[in-house]
């Protein structure tokens, strides 16, 4: 064995020495929700001797120093997020408290290059390291901003990149530092379009045109391409399903890379990384995310790691060894290494918490109206046994072109661990099965996929072990089916909780923020008034006189992705219907619940209320 692998199988077992020493934590629903431990992000530094890790660790939420070699334990830097290296490996610049801050290695005094009362994230350092493109929305907008490294004022470099409310993308600089290239809607409001802009001469020039931009663009190291994810216009938006594209940065001219599988761009949140003349991108399959490489030029695409569960981001050095953030279904996220010339993957670190009695679920597969099969995830009770009776659950995923993850879930097994049988599927119309699948649910949202969440509800009840009461429940587009199921498939379930969901998408369109209206406009083909018959598809709203499910509808005040105002309507249509319901709203909250105390109580809620519902 040679002297490099003996370092590594020392790290190896350092590392996961360290590990070991964790004590479970009991999976109580005050747990869940206020101990968020794990990481976020890793960024290799460009010497590639350190990981730059943002995470919530032992010693708090913050910025960890992780050494490469994995020979010593990760170390606590700053408080704050989104740190990104210096061309020297000496310094980091990040964000904390809306501003942008630098610390160096040896240091744990950070300098403020910022100080401003608007939002400004995503710093990214010039490649001479004497600039940092930002984003703020001081001008009413998303645009890029430029301020030096060395501090000073700062001046804005975009005019109306894209809207206020739409922080989904990262400036990224060209390798000889002349250019920015963005994401932005300017030129339609209805499109995210690659562009370029000149530092210096301030001009903004439109690259792509035939595709929608679902991540942030990466160089080449030539400075000649740029390489995406994005899905065509002139087809279905796809969420986790997309084409690689590459941009020929002087003439415009894109092209989709053919190759036999697609890119996932998971929330927008992922990016493709370039490695020497091939491509790594993630790709979701089933519930698993892997990355996998293809050559720039396409063929065939093979798949670079084998760990099963999920990669929540990843980063590659110019050696092309990889740092990747992992979950699997009984581990919480870390950071790992994986070798340019492949073999077992490293764990760095160890910030996620272990649970107690966290068992893998059963991945299974039942019979729909159709005759296809759908994918479920079966949580057991501990102790589980084929002769007892036990209440059963149907949890709908959010994000209804998205996918259930082979992750912890720690929801489902906290709900199997006080006594419910779970079923968490993946329905019609979301990733990870291939086009043709999500296909399924084009103009029949809510449709064929609340008759997939029925078929659940059936195929549970009828199991020797039933009690013969299901409940369904989900949080976005999960509160969107357990609704649209309960309206259009009444005699199934004995209790519903739907969350933060939308009941009326024609409606919902006129005051959603701007990555739901395309999502809505998208997912009908078109506008409410363009597209009225199929909007009446799916239309809960229109439907509620059919309930006849007890249920409690849950809803953050400030949501603007699912807009508040469903809540409302659907309160007035079910009090007007006199229907048995419950209802609690959370001020302040948007779609994604910031404050921990509220987490905790909407989950109380719902298991109180399935609670008296499915276990008398």
């Amino acid at each position: 064995m040679s002297l490099r692998s003996n370092g590594w199988l020392a790290g190896m077992m350092l590392i996961a020495t360290r590990g070991l020493a964790q004590t479970p934590v009991p999976l109580t629903i005050e747990n869940i929700q206020t101990r968020n431990r794990g990481a976020f992000d890793a960024v290799i530094s460009p010497d590639a001797r350190w990981v730059v890790a943002t995470a919530a660790g032992p010693e708090g939420a913050g910025i960890y120093l992780v050494p490469l070699d994995g020979t010593a334990a990760p170390r606590f830097w700053n408080k704050g997020s989104a740190p990104t290296w210096f061309p020297d490996s000496r310094r980091i610049v990040f964000s904390r408290d809306n501003d942008l801050w630098v610390v160096a290695i040896g240091s744990s005094v950070a300098t403020r290059l910022t100080s401003d009362s608007s939002d400004e994230r995503g710093p990214q350092v010039s490649p001479d390291g004497r600039r940092v493109a930002f984003y703020s929305t001081r001008s009413g907008y998303q645009d890029i901003w430029l301020v030096p490294a060395a501090g000073g004022a700062s001046s804005r470099l975009t005019d109306s990149a894209t809207a206020v409310d739409d922080p989904r993308f990262l400036p990224a600089w060209s390798p000889d530092g002349n250019l920015i290239a963005y994401v932005s809607n300017r030129g339609d409001y209805w499109s995210d379009d690659l562009w370029v802009t000149d530092v210096e001469k301030r001009t903004h020039r439109r690259l792509s045109r035939g595709f929608m931009a679902a991540t942030t663009p990466t160089w080449s190291a030539d400075g000649r391409s740029i390489a995406l994810l994005g899905t065509s216009k002139q087809g279905y938006w796809y969420e986790d399903l997309a084409d690689l594209y590459v941009v020929d940065v002087a003439t415009g001219a894109e092209r989709a890379v053919p190759m036999q599988v697609y890119g996932s761009d998971w929330l927008h949140s992922q990016r493709v990384r370039w490695s020497g003349g091939s491509l790594i991108f993630p790709y979701l399959e089933r519930g698993v995310m892997n990355l996998w490489s293809v050559p720039a030029a396409g063929g065939v695409a093979t798949r670079v790691t084998h760990l099963g569960g999920t990669i929540r981001t990843f980063d590659i050095s110019a050696g092309g060894d990889m740092v990747l953030v992992h979950a699997g279904p009984t581990t919480g996220s870390d950071v790992f290494q994986v070798r340019a010339e492949g073999g077992v993957p490293r764990q760095l670190t160890h910030f996620a918490e272990r649970w107690a009695g966290v068992q893998a679920p059963r991945e299974i597969s039942y019979r729909s109206f159709d005759g296809l099969y759908i994918q479920g995830f079966l949580y057991l009770p501990p102790g589980f046994r084929p002769a007892g009776k036990y209440p059963s659950l149907v949890n709908v995923h959010g994000g209804g072109t998205n996918s259930y993850l082979q992750v912890e879930n720690l929801t489902e097994q906290y709900l199997a661990s006080k006594g419910y049988v779970v079923l968490a599927i993946n329905y019609r119309g979301g990733s990870g099965f291939g086009r043709e699948f999500q296909n399924l649910s084009i103009n029949d949202w809510a449709s064929g996929q609340a008759h997939d969440a029925a078929e659940a509800g059936k195929f549970l009840r009828a199991e020797s072990w039933s009690n013969g009461k299901v409940g369904i429940y989900g949080y976005s587009y999960g509160g969107i089916m357990s609704m649209a199921t309960i309206t259009r498939f009444p005699e199934v379930f004995a209790a519903a909780v739907p969350m933060a969901g939308i009941y009326d998408f024609g409606d919902a369109y006129t005051n959603a923020d701007r990555l739901g209206r395309i999502f809505i406009k998208t997912g009908h083909g078109g506008a409410p008034a363009e597209r009225p018959e199929v909007y009446a598809v799916s239309n809960t709203l229109a439907r509620i006189r059919n309930v006849k499910t007890p249920l409690l509808i849950m809803h953050g005040e400030a949501d603007v992705r699912a807009p508040f105002h469903q809540f409302e309507l659907a309160v007035d249509s079910l009090k007007a219907y006199h229907k048995t319901f419950e209802s609690r709203t959370f001020p302040g909250e948007p779609h994604g619940f910031r404050n921990p105390a509220h987490r905790v109580e909407l989950y109380q809620r719902l298991e109180a209320f399935l609670d008296r519902h499915l276990k008398r």
